[in-house]
């Protein structure tokens, strides 16, 4: 994958992060709504992050309607549940080449920012 920010449109904080980021023309954003993340893009991000679970979000609304904080989920459970849930993909997902920036922390956001001003 080239440059691609992952993210949703409907999300306020994606939004605000994006105007932040500033991405030129040659960086393709995806809407992981309209356009759902593919198992090939989620196992190159597991790739260059280590895990699964580090690109799971904790935060969906349907972690805690399924129940999932009193289960013990497995490395297949993480891939399973965001291949299937959109909303449980850790967002944006900043791509660049071999670099990769997860999530919506100030520190991790300015990260990206600095690689993509490169």
């Amino acid at each position: 994958m080239a440059k691609t920010i992952f993210h949703l449109s409907t999300c306020s904080t994606c939004v605000r992060i994006l105007k932040d980021l500033k991405p030129g023309p040659d960086v393709v954003l995806q809407d992981i709504k309209s356009k759902p993340l593919s198992a090939k893009q989620l196992d190159e991000m597991r790739a260059l992050t280590g895990s699964y679970e580090s690109l799971f979000s904790r935060r969906s609304l349907k972690y805690k309607a399924l129940g999932l904080g009193a289960m013990t989920l497995t490395e297949d459970d993480y891939r399973r549940y965001i291949l299937e849930e959109y909303t449980f993909l850790k967002r944006p997902v900043v791509l660049l080449g071999k670099q990769i920036f997860v999530g919506n922390t100030a520190k991790v956001v300015e990260e990206a920012k600095a690689a993509l001003a490169l």
